[in-house]
């Protein structure tokens, strides 16, 4: 499974993190971390209600505010490249809000050129260190002000159209719950015109009315999750007819207890409906669970066989925007390993 090539389309840039490097981060700025993220790791988390969110935002805030300058974010779109290499990725889509990082490199427009200084850099070195290629996603925050994403669709614009230099696309994350998705229709339409991916959240902590609800506003071209469209045959066919590729997470499903076991993910009702799928492992840092933990579930949990496996590499490749050179020599280099002995 780790010779499969992927693309990783659905990592967040602090959870991408690797739980030692948050404790060194809060080592070295004299913070101190909650115990579940020191003796008692992995954390145990439900975001099944508000007070569950709550308390699964609190451990993320707490490791973002870790995160203190130049060099740390570097260090992390670095090491997300690495431990993504290291389970096969050739693409990742890093996805991150500048406005948590802002206060302490001069601004959010100073956040992104590091981030994408660095994403060059992970670029221009990957066929020797063996990490994954990286394109960056910018996202808003429902949490916040629809004004807020407008300026942040504003800057991505800007980024646009320098392949894997720049933005490759504009999302929308946080609590579902939170905000009126039409609100955040202005955003969109500003990254629409730059010619960005549409990205944003849906379909895991609200059901398939939020779900129909964000392609009618947003007309995404991916959905953060999407998985709970199933519950209506209607809006997932509604996916399906539309081409949206859907970033599936089974670990953070679990984890967040919007499924109680990894059986009743409906992967494999996704698959059958014919859904674009890319399987993603949203913050392995608070779910110890990485883009191969997906793969190995779809395969173990859900009984994918080697052709529905090769099936979503396939389509995490064409739902993502690497250069069209990474995406070709993947495909083919699928097709060897679907064709190799077992």
């Amino acid at each position: 499974m780790r010779a499969l090539p992927k693309a990783h389309l659905h990592l967040h840039f602090t959870g991408s993190m690797r739980v030692e490097t948050v404790r060194d981060m809060a080592l070295g700025h004299g913070m101190r971390l909650p115990d579940s993220l020191r003796g008692s790791y992995p954390p145990r988390l439900s975001a099944a209600d508000e007070r569950g969110w709550f308390r699964f935002q609190r451990l993320y805030d707490a490791a973002r505010h870790c995160v203190r300058g130049e060099a740390d974010m570097r260090r992390i779109v670095r090491e997300a490249a690495l431990d993504d290499g290291a389970e096969g990725s050739r693409w990742l889509e890093i996805q991150v809000d500048p406005t948590s990082y802002a206060p302490f490199v001069g601004g959010i427009t100073p956040a992104m050129e590091i981030v994408l200084d660095e994403a060059r850099s992970v670029n221009a070195t990957a066929d020797e260190t063996g990490s994954a290629r990286v394109g960056v996603l910018m996202a808003a925050s429902r949490i916040r002000h629809p004004l807020e994403a407008r300026t942040l669709a504003r800057l991505a614009a800007r980024y646009a159209g320098r392949g894997p230099e720049g933005v490759v696309g504009f999302g929308l994350s946080n609590d579902e719950r939170r905000g009126d998705t039409p609100d955040f229709a202005p955003a969109f339409r500003i990254a629409e015109r730059a010619g960005l991916a549409l990205v944003p959240h849906s379909g895991e902590l609200l059901g398939p009315d939020s779900v129909a609800e964000t392609l009618e506003a947003l007309r995404p071209d991916r959905l953060g999750h999407g998985v709970r469209s199933v519950e209506d045959p209607r809006v997932l066919g509604a996916i399906v007819e539309a081409g949206v590729a859907l970033e599936v997470c089974p670990g953070s499903n679990v984890s967040l207890g919007v499924y109680r076991e990894d059986p009743d993910v409906p992967l494999r009702t996704l698959v059958e409906a014919g859904a674009t799928i890319a399987l993603g492992a949203d913050d392995p840092l608070l779910f110890a669970s990485r883009l191969l933990d997906q793969y190995e579930t779809a395969r173990t949990v859900h009984g994918l066989d080697d052709a529905e496996i090769a099936e979503l590499a396939r389509g995490s490749f064409r739902a993502s925007r690497a250069p069209r050179e990474v995406v070709d020599t993947a495909l083919a280099d699928i097709d060897a390993w679907l064709s190799a002995p077992a």
